[in-house]
């Protein structure tokens, strides 16, 4: 379980609070308006960014002043984080072995984790012989590898065609739904918190309320929401 105790996010004029729970296996979609703090809170989650105040709690721990790396949370930002001078298959290998001593059990992992998000035989190049959409699956290969208890990501299917886009949601809401962990997703598509959250954190005027249906939420958002989305939040 992840619990945000009375979290206070602040910086400079800006501010967000947060007080509520979120139940293992959750898969949530965070939604609100541009600068709203949606991808702030999930930096502060992953241990990226310090609150002023409250407790970031998961199964009952305090992580509040743990290292990113030392938190069960695996963080896939929208750049990806890759790096230039390692081939794909060391990006990936990161996440069981930061000092890339890599077994060859574990190049065979990290070659599986990428066989899985379409990158079969790919694992030579290195980022700059990619395409913007293979860098992504890249870094969402490394992130599956880390077997974390949260997946936290942060729009990383952006440079994603929607056919390539939806393949890669429902990849991610299969392994969450397979290891158990819960998924937050930052989004600004509608359609795609359907697809993959059973609920939905709307995140607006200096809040993250407590998580809500998805479907209840976008079929009837409230006045926030309704004119952040417009005709968005209308499938098909």
């Amino acid at each position: 379980m992840l619990k945000l105790d009375g979290l206070e996010i602040r910086a400079g004029t800006f501010s967000l609070s947060a007080d509520l729970e979120i139940e293992r296996h959750a898969r949530i979609a965070l939604l609100g308006p541009s600068g709203a703090g949606k991808s702030r809170l999930l930096s502060a989650i992953g241990g990226f960014i310090t609150p002023a105040a409250g407790r970031i709690l998961i199964d009952g721990h305090d992580v509040t002043g743990t290292a990113p790396g030392d938190r069960p949370v695996a963080t896939l930002f929208q750049d990806g984080n890759l790096f230039p001078h390692l081939s794909a298959v060391e990006n990936v290998g990161l996440a069981l072995r930061p000092d890339l001593r890599l077994s060859r059990g574990d190049r065979n992992a990290a070659e599986a984790a990428l066989d899985r998000v379409g990158l079969a035989g790919m694992g030579a190049r290195k980022p700059a012989a990619l395409s913007g959409g293979q860098q992504s699956r890249v870094a969402l290969a490394r992130v599956l590898l880390q077997g974390r208890a949260i997946l936290a990501l942060d729009e990383p299917f952006a440079a994603l065609g929607p056919a390539l886009k939806a393949g890669m949601l429902d990849l991610v809401a299969e392994v969450a739904d397979e290891t158990g962990a819960i998924l937050l997703m930052v989004t600004h598509d509608p359609e795609d918190a359907r697809r993959i959250s059973r609920q939905v954190i709307l995140v607006a005027d200096g809040a993250a309320l407590a998580p809500r249906p998805t479907q209840a939420l976008l079929d009837d958002p409230p006045p926030v929401l309704r004119a952040y989305l417009g005709d968005a939040r209308r499938p098909g």
